[in-house]
């Protein structure tokens, strides 16, 4: 029989709240999330403040959603960002505390790639009390570019320039004593051209939302789903011009000085080994730079370094090793199941079904002949050099001996080919 309920716990864990289940709806924010505590229900023409009103939905992540709303204090579009009740207001702490910090003039850039709190305030709902902050609205995530395109690349003047972006932002946080804890494609985004036009009053694409035990709707959720607008344009049709970027999603961003943090909620695919293998150590700035290398070799090819697609942990540890060598001893020793996929000696055993692949193979598959493929150019010998020596140093696996970020970007390959992509991106002048 099909459940109409579903179980939902506060933010304690305890106490579980039982909510209607609904029809799914595809690129909807999950539905079970509206009730007390979670979602505020918005509409379009609503008005916040007195002065924003919602034109169309950016997107949602699980403890937001984000509305392109119509400021008309200033007369300009701003990304309304409205939390739920439940949401820890972490974010618009750091956020604001890096809205605020006063950089050397040699970090002007990477605070320019930080979303800026244009405003902040509070609203009562019929779900709760909810934090909401106003940012510039962003484009696109790279993620999102790369699912738009069939090849999923960006070509190569515009990866350099988002790597070294990427690269001059995790140097700027880290500068400010803070870890990002989630760095990923994802958490990447493309920033608005100064002059980007779209029809931002085409009517928003609407679905009526039903509940499954065919009940009426509470007033804790709106009648109607608003599917996200689209801004953004394909990872290959990404200009140079165009490719300035935003780092996003400070949710789990921490100081370590402040704060000692050992569990990590990055993906899989892109989360340092010592997370797992050295529990009693807590996470710090390293862990940013092995997440860092994921992100670059993803913005460079056309698919990650670790493919987390149905993996579990050990699955993730087999391509750490087969990809970058045996592990430390400490940890080679401690893997459980390192004996079902590998010889004491490090030679792989029981692949039938996960082909050994080196890292020379992976990056032909994932980089080069996707490339060769679309007619874009092949990296050559020498940059394919400067970038494997970078990238392997930030993928060592203690995280002690990984660069930091502003080694990264003294690196070669930074130096002679991801900068002065990067320089050319943002010559016209950094944006306050």
């Amino acid at each position: 029989m099909l459940s109409t309920t579903s179980t939902v716990s506060n933010e304690s864990g305890r106490n579980p709240i039982f909510r209607p289940l609904y029809h799914y709806i595809e690129d909807m924010e999950p539905l079970e999330r509206y009730g007390s505590g979670g979602y505020h229900p918005v509409l379009i023409g609503d008005r916040f403040q007195d002065r924003y009103q919602v034109v169309q939905k950016l997107g949602y992540c699980a403890y937001s959603t984000v509305w392109l709303s119509r400021d008309d204090v200033c007369n300009r579009h701003v990304a309304l960002k409205i939390c739920t009740a439940d949401s820890n207001p972490h974010e618009l702490t750091v956020l604001s505390d890096l809205s605020n910090s006063r950089q050397p003039s040699n970090q002007s850039l990477g605070k320019a790639m930080m979303p800026s709190v244009l405003d902040a305030f509070k609203i009562e709902g019929v779900n709760g009390t909810h934090a909401c902050y106003v940012t510039h609205p962003a484009r696109m995530s790279l993620d999102d570019a790369k699912d738009a395109s069939y090849d999923r690349l960006f070509t190569l003047e515009v990866a350099r320039a988002l790597a070294a972006q990427l690269t001059v932002a995790v140097d700027y946080i880290h500068a400010q004593g803070l870890v990002h804890g989630d760095i990923r494609c994802g958490n990447v985004l493309a920033q608005l051209p100064p002059r980007f036009e779209c029809d931002l009053d085409m009517k928003p694409e609407t679905v009526t939302i039903t509940r499954r035990d065919g009940e009426e709707l509470s007033p804790c959720i709106p009648h109607h789903a608003i599917i996200p607008i689209w801004l953004g344009t394909r990872s290959d049709k990404l200009e140079l011009p165009e490719a300035r970027i935003l780092l996003s999603d400070f949710g789990e961003a921490f100081y370590p000085e402040k704060e000692k943090k050992f569990e990590s909620r990055t993906p899989l695919g892109s989360r340092a080994p010592e997370s797992r293998f050295e529990l009693v150590k807590p996470l710090s700035f390293p862990s940013d730079i092995w997440s860092l290398a994921c992100s670059i070799w993803e913005i460079i090819g056309q698919r990650s370094l670790i493919d987390e697609f149905m993996a579990d942990a050990d699955d993730i540890t087999r391509q750490y090793v087969d990809i970058l060598g045996i592990l430390p001893p400490e940890w080679w020793n401690a893997w459980k199941a390192r004996g079902k996929k590998f010889s004491q000696d490090g030679k792989p055993i029981n692949r039938e079904r996960d082909p050994y692949q080196s890292w020379e193979d992976w990056f032909e598959y994932c980089v080069q002949k996707p490339r060769e493929a679309e007619r874009m150019p092949r990296i050559e010998p020498a940059e394919r050099d400067a970038l494997f020596s970078m990238l392997k140093s930030m993928l060592s696996f203690k995280p002690e001996d990984r660069p930091s970020a502003k080694e990264v970007l003294e690196s070669e390959w930074m130096v002679k080919w991801a900068l002065p992509e990067c320089e050319k991106v943002w010559k016209s002048g950094i944006q306050s």
